[in-house]
Parts: structure tokens; C-alpha cells; sequence
């Protein structure tokens, strides 16, 4: 063996210290299970501040109740003696039903560490006793990398500069770049056809127009995404099957005509005409909308379900929710019933209600007849009741999804009952939730992991269709 080679083994092998923030252990409970083979190293401090924590309905509460669980399991029957030479983390479960190799260590601080704080760092609050330690941990292990691990930007601003290595929480990651999300669209090259028309068939079956064709691309596709041809009379389809080499892609329906307008409403651009294919198909359980403020994504949803709860009766009501963050100050207690409390946080559903219906014909009597028989079929209710329900046969709209975590997200999701669909629409780019980010949205998880799946789909909207004014702010601003 090389002298290189011999160095960089020793530096793979080189242990590895992460000293655990309390925040980030708020913000996922299983992050002690995260580090692979190196130890984790958790502060009192960082206790005392779980414990203060605990109480609550909040999601960060429920968080900590969980972590203080999970370190209960690992502690018990443990003696001193233990506790002090660390805790054997369990083995994580490998994919294919093995174990991966033995975890690293769980640490308490259990005396305390003499560091002296530079001069440049006054008092004596929890997040200086947490730098304290991290600096007398790599005093006192010179041979190992000490890490601190943190979601709070300030703490590892301050880190970095009296010498602390510290790092932002990556496990929660669903994916590196939130540019790489997936689209749900795939444009396909002028040569397409030179490659993949060789051996194609194509047939109707129900009014419907199908090809079956193989070719090197169709292994970058997944079930119910969207191909097409950027020319005059343009091809647009959806991935309906793959297997092998092979796809079977089906012609989408054209909504972008007054003949097919969907409750009125028509499709302005290529991506809504997809959204609106997806939005109306009963075999896709699942769809996830993103897009920026004014693409239109409430108002197409609100239609798509409108048309088939009251024309289609394929639901027999539609129910809309959101997350209740405020954009500013909050104006405080809200008096009424649960639907009377949620009606200030849908506006987006007022608003484009009152675009829906004032298309409808019969004059002012008509339209408010006509908004008496939605606030009928339509309900408003709130994420905070959500638990131990199950919907049947219903239209669910979750808005502002962007701001849920993953968890938050999967206990959504299993809420729906048989015939059930759920859209969830959001803009990543627009996240109020403290320690959430695009890449660690609750939307951007379920984009990821139900991609692929024959009763899902995915669209994300580009083209802003509001307002001249909403598109120049939205460019400029």
C-alpha cells in the first residue's frame, strides 16, 4: 500500500464527535439514529432545554416527548459505568433486510469539562454553555473531529468563529438542491421519433389515443408524467406504463378550449392543460401542485373538484384546509365554530370562488344561489383536528403545503380514506415554518417518494396567469 493511500485510510477512519444542538433534535426525534458509525455527544444543557419543551400541543412538543423516549429506551438498565463509556447506538436496517455495520456511541455530559470562553463571547446563555463544551470536548479528544451539529444559523455563525467546526442538519434532507425537484414535465427532443418510432404501435380504446413504443428515454420516465414537443400542433402525452425498454404514453385531453372547460374554467398554458388532465383523471389519488403566487393552481383545483363533486358525483363533498401561519403580526383570538374560525386563513378559496361562480349564468339571484349550494358541498376545517380521521369519498385541498414538515405531511396523507383524492398545493419558495427549508419541506418529501407511483402524479406550474401587474411584480420585486 501507497504512503497516499495508507493517509487517506487513516483519515476515513479518524473518529468522529457530533455534539447535537437542541433544535435539531426538536426538529427530528430519530436524528440521534442518523450519524452512522460516529458517536453523538449531547450536552446537559441541551437536556434541561428538552425538558422545558416538552409541554404542549405543538408539533416541536411532540417532537421532544419523542426524543426524551427514545433516550429512556437507550438508557435503561444502563448503569454509571456505562452511561460514561457511551451508549450502543442500535443498527440501522438496510433495504435489502441486513443490518449495516455497528452504530457508533451515545454520550451524556456527565461532569463537567473545563474550556474558558474567549473574552468575545459575553454571558452565560444556553447556547454559549453548548460552544463551552464543544470546545473542551476537542481539547479533551485532540485525535477526533468534534463537530456541532445545529439548525440555528446564529450559533454556527458564532462557532465558526472561535474555531468550533460546525454543520447545518443534512438527514432530513429529501434531496440536495430543491432545482432538482421533479417537474412531472419532460420536453422531448426533436429526434425523437428518429429513435423510438422504429416498431411503434398505436390504437383507441374508449375515445382515448395510445402508443406503445421503446427507446433509451423512456428509462428516465415515471408513470403519469408529462412528454411533449415544443412545435405548431405539438404532441402531449402522459407516461401511463413502463416496463423494461418499453411505455405505453396515452394523448392527453385538450382543456385549453371553451368546448372543454372544466366549471367554466379553461386551461392558459401547457402546464395547466396538464394539471387540469391530472386533476380530472379518477384513477390518480394524489397530486401535488407547486408553482409561484397567480399560476393558478387554487383556482384549477377548486374547479376540477367542483366539476366532479356536483356535476360528476364522483365526491360527495369537497373539504379545504391549510396551515395557519400568519404572513405578519397575528391578530389574536378568533371567536366562532371551527369553520368560522378558519374562513380569515381562506381567502384563496373566497377569492376564487367568487371567479367561478360569477361566470354562472341567472343574475345576482343566480350566483347567490349558486353560493349557497357550494358553502354546502364545501368545507372548511383545520389541520389541528386532522388526527384518528378518515375521509371517504372526498375532494381534499391542502393549501400552503409548502410549510408542513414530513411528518406533518405523512400523517395528512394517511387521513384519506377509499375514493379519496388529495391535492396538495404549495410554492417551496414561499416557507414560514422556523427550520423548514426547501429541501426539507413536507411538499418536497412527498413529490420525492411518490414519484413514479400509478395512482400519483406531480405538475409544477412556471407561468404566471394572474395579472399583468402580479407577473411584473413577481419578475421584478
Amino acid at each position: 500500500m501507497t504512503s497516499r493511500k495508507k493517509a487517506a485510510s487513516k483519515a476515513r477512519v479518524k473518529r468522529r464527535i457530533f455534539v447535537l444542538d437542541t433544535n435539531v433534535l426538536m426538529h427530528d426525534p430519530t436524528a440521534i439514529f442518523r450519524f452512522e458509525e460516529h458517536d453523538i455527544y449531547i450536552p446537559m444543557i441541551v437536556l434541561e432545554e428538552l425538558d422545558a419543551g416538552k409541554k404542549g400541543v405543538s408539533e416541536a412538543a411532540r417532537n421532544v416527548r419523542q426524543v426524551s423516549r427514545f433516550l429512556d429506551e437507550l438508557i435503561e438498565g444502563a448503569t454509571k459505568a456505562q452511561i460514561d463509556a457511551g451508549l450502543e447506538l442500535p443498527s440501522a436496517k438496510m433495504s435489502n433486510g441486513g443490518k449495516k455495520a455497528p452504530s457508533g456511541r451515545l454520550f451524556f455530559q456527565t461532569r463537567k469539562l473545563a474550556s474558558v470562553l474567549p473574552d468575545t463571547l459575553p454571558g452565560h446563555g444556553a447556547d454559549n454553555e453548548i460552544l463551552a463544551q464543544t470546545l473542551a470536548l476537542q481539547k479533551a479528544f485532540a485525535s477526533a473531529r468534534v463537530t456541532l451539529v445545529s439548525k440555528d444559523i446564529n450559533l454556527r455563525i458564532k462557532a465558526s468563529i472561535i474555531g468550533v467546526h460546525t454543520e447545518d442538519y443534512y438527514s432530513d434532507k429529501t434531496i440536495e438542491d430543491a432545482d432538482l425537484l421533479y417537474t412531472g414535465i419532460q420536453a422531448l427532443p426533436p429526434a425523437f421519433w428518429e429513435k423510438h418510432g422504429k416498431g411503434m404501435q398505436s390504437w383507441q380504446e374508449q375515445a382515448r389515443t395510445y402508443y406503445r413504443l421503446k427507446g433509451p428515454m423512456t428509462r428516465e420516465w415515471h408513470v403519469n408524467q408529462f412528454l411533449y414537443q415544443d412545435q405548431p400542433n405539438a404532441f402531449e402525452a402522459v407516461v401511463r406504463s413502463l416496463s423494461d425498454n418499453e411505455a405505453v404514453l396515452e394523448l392527453v385531453r385538450d382543456f385549453r378550449g371553451e368546448r372543454h372547460n372544466i366549471w367554466g374554467i379553461t386551461a392558459r398554458n401547457r402546464e395547466q392543460n396538464f394539471a387540469l388532465n391530472l386533476l380530472m383523471d379518477p384513477e390518480v389519488d394524489f397530486i401535488t401542485i407547486l408553482g409561484p403566487a397567480g399560476t393558478g393552481k387554487t383556482l384549477l383545483t377548486l374547479a376540477a373538484a367542483l366539476a366532479q363533486t356536483l356535476e360528476l358525483n364522483r365526491y360527495t363533498e369537497i373539504i379545504m384546509t391549510r396551515v395557519t401561519i400568519p404572513l405578519g403580526e397575528d391578530i389574536g383570538f378568533l371567536p366562532g365554530t371551527e369553520e368560522e374560525k378558519m374562513e380569515p386563513w381562506m381567502g384563496a378559496l373566497m377569492d376564487n370562488l367568487e371567479v367561478l361562480t360569477h361566470s354562472q349564468e341567472g343574475g345576482t339571484w343566480g350566483r347567490a344561489a349558486t353560493n349557497d349550494l357550494l358553502r354546502n358541498r364545501i368545507k372548511i376545517r383545520s389541520l389541528n383536528f386532522m388526527r384518528g380521521r378518515t375521509f371517504l369519498n372526498k375532494f381534499i385541498i391542502l393549501d400552503e403545503a409548502q410549510n408542513l414538515t414530513p411528518k406533518q405531511m405523512k400523517a395528512i396523507v394517511t387521513r384519506s380514506g377509499p375514493g379519496t383524492k388529495l391535492v396538495c398545493l404549495g410554492n417551496i419558495a414561499q416557507i414560514d415554518t422556523p427550520y423548514l427549508t426547501e429541501t426539507t419541506s413536507g411538499l418536497t418529501y412527498v413529490v420525492n417518494r411518490f414519484r413514479g407511483w400509478e395512482h400519483g402524479g406531480h405538475i409544477t406550474l412556471v407561468r404566471g396567469e394572474r395579472s399583468r401587474l402580479a407577473d411584473f411584480a413577481s419578475e421584478t420585486l
